[in-house]
C-alpha cells in the first residue's frame, strides 16, 4: 500500500471516530443536522456522503437524493418536497444534492422558467433563516472540479459497466452547459451565502483530499461537547461456542469464495 493511501486510510479513520462522536452528541442533545452537498456531475457527492456516514448508525442519518418531481410535486410549493426530509431530533439529513437544483441545473437545463429561478433566487434566503432560526444546523457545500478532471471522470464512467448508471441523461447534455453552469453557480454562491446559512467550497479535483478537508471543516462548524464511545464491557459467553442452528426448511448459500 503508498504512502498516500496509508496517509488517507489513517485520516480517515481519526475523522470516522470524531464523527461518530458528533452523532453521539446529535442524539444526546436532541439537535439537527442539514448538509447540503452540491457540485458538478462526478464531482464526488456520493463517494463524500459514503465516506461521512460509513461508521455511524444507520438509524440516526438520512440520505435525501430526491429524484424529478411528479405530476403532483410539480403543483406543489416548491419546497415543500424538501421540507418532507428535514431531520427530526438527533438526526443528520445529507442532501445529495437539494432545493438548490432550481438556483443551477433547472435553469441551465431549461426544466424551469425565468419567473420561477427568480422566485427561488429571492425565497431561499428566507426559508433557510427559517430552518435555522427553528435550530437546525446548516451546512453548505460546493464540490468543484474542473472541466479537464470532469471529463477524465465521465470517461472513467462510461467505461465501466458497474458504474454507467451514474451517467444520466442530463448528466450527458450538461456537458456542453459547462460555462453557464459556473456563472449559475457564482450567482447562487452571491445571492444566497448568508451568515445563518454560508457556502463552503471545496477543492475536489483530489477526491480523497476534497473528502477529508470537507469532514474536517463539518466537524468544525458544528459546536459540540466532545463526546467518545466507551468501550463495553463484554459479559462472559456460557457454555461453549456453537455453530448457528437454522431450521431445515431454509437453504445455506453454498460457500463459493475462492473457487
Amino acid at each position: 500500500m503508498g504512502k498516500k493511501k496509508k496517509t488517507y486510510r489513517h485520516s480517515m479513520a481519526e475523522l470516522q471516530l470524531e464523527l461518530a462522536g458528533l452523532h453521539r452528541w446529535l442524539q444526546r442533545s436532541g439537535h439537527r443536522l442539514v448538509v447540503i452537498f452540491e457540485g458538478r456531475d462526478a464531482a464526488g457527492k456520493g463517494g463524500t456522503i459514503k465516506a461521512i456516514t460509513e461508521s455511524m448508525d444507520t438509524r440516526g442519518y438520512r440520505i435525501a437524493a430526491l429524484s424529478k418531481p411528479n405530476d403532483i410535486e410539480t403543483t406543489q410549493w416548491y419546497f415543500q418536497r424538501y421540507v418532507e426530509h428535514l431531520p427530526s431530533a438527533g438526526e443528520i439529513v445529507l442532501f445529495d444534492r437539494s432545493w438548490y437544483n432550481r438556483a443551477v441545473i433547472e435553469p441551465a437545463m431549461g426544466f424551469c422558467s425565468k419567473a420561477q429561478y427568480k422566485a427561488f433566487i429571492s425565497a431561499v434566503p428566507a426559508f433557510e433563516k427559517l430552518l435555522t432560526d427553528d435550530g437546525i444546523i446548516l451546512l453548505k457545500y460546493w464540490l468543484a472540479v474542473d472541466q479537464e478532471e470532469q471529463e477524465e471522470r465521465f470517461d472513467e464512467r462510461a467505461k465501466d459497466p458497474l458504474k454507467r448508471w451514474k451517467l444520466s441523461p442530463t448528466d450527458l447534455a450538461s456537458r456542453d452547459k459547462y460555462e453557464e453552469i459556473g456563472h449559475l453557480r457564482d450567482l447562487m454562491i452571491e445571492r444566497t451565502s448568508r451568515p445563518h446559512a454560508p457556502w463552503f467550497v471545496v477543492d475536489f479535483n483530489d477526491q480523497k483530499r476534497g473528502r477529508i478537508n470537507l469532514i474536517r471543516h463539518l466537524l468544525e462548524q458544528v459546536p459540540r461537547s466532545e463526546e467518545s464511545i466507551p468501550e463495553p464491557k463484554l459479559p462472559k459467553l456460557k457454555g461453549k461456542p456453537k455453530a448457528e442452528q437454522v431450521t431445515r426448511k431454509a437453504e445455506w448459500v453454498p460457500d463459493s469464495f475462492g473457487e
